[in-house]
């Protein structure tokens, strides 16, 4: 979860997120050495006067700042190519479960178990206990077994919503008509909060999203206690 004054990305709860911060960490890298080495350049030519008579004409240097540039540009979208199509990748799901954007609130189902479905409220100020987060917290959090794969079913009933969770890595647009599908597991147990990442009305910024992640074993407990009630 996030902290005031933080400047770094969440701590990943999921194998995704970890190869986005990996690939970020690289990017960032790129990044400071392209600026370090201009930065210098110019400081250089601004302060000291320098001048070089291949700087200002040369065949040399004009293959060298054509080829770096093109070797660097490789260098960020061969990674990011792979990170594409790992994010798409959909490998035999433990879990569905459908996603349902509403103006302004959630709705879940539970596919692949019988009358499992809920609204998931954000938890009004009055109502809130000291345990929990403002803002933040809802009354009905989406259940998932940790170190399983989930499948996610993403839609809209009136507007476009984008279901988000930082820390997980996955950020998917619910849009009205349209069946959008996404695949994640966590890596640990734990509560990871989000919300709805698309301007989608007055209330755009009171529809939150929790995810808690059990064990396989408290999973299918909860699993029963839903079906019962």
């Amino acid at each position: 979860m996030t902290t005031w004054k933080m400047i770094s990305l969440q701590d990943s709860a999921s194998p995704l997120m970890e190869q986005l911060t990996f690939f970020h960490d690289h990017a960032l890298l790129i990044l400071v050495i392209i600026t370090v080495l201009v930065g210098q350049l110019m400081s250089s030519l601004f302060f000291n006067k320098f001048t070089h008579r291949f700087l200002l004409e040369g065949q040399m240097i004009e293959i060298i700042w054509t080829i770096i540039p093109s070797i660097i540009l490789l260098l960020i979208a061969l990674p990011s190519l792979r990170l594409i199509y790992i994010l798409d990748e959909v490998n035999n799901p433990l879990v569905s479960i459908k996603s349902i954007g509403h103006q302004w609130y959630w709705s879940y189902e539970y596919s692949d178990f019988s009358n499992i479905e809920f609204d998931s409220y954000m938890i009004p100020m009055n109502e809130m206990n000291p345990f929990n987060f403002r803002l933040l917290d809802v009354d009905n959090r989406v259940v998932i077994p940790f170190n399983s794969q989930i499948r996610m079913l993403v839609t809209s009933a009136d507007v476009i919503h984008s279901w988000t969770i930082p820390s997980i890595g996955i950020k998917i647009d619910a849009t009205p008509g349209r069946l959008n599908q996404i695949s994640f597991s966590t890596n640990r147990s734990g509560l990871f909060f989000g919300q709805c990442s698309e301007i989608c009305g007055a209330n755009h910024s009171f529809m939150p999203i929790v995810l808690e992640s059990i064990s396989m074993e408290y999973f299918i407990k909860w699993i029963f206690y839903m079906t019962e009630i």
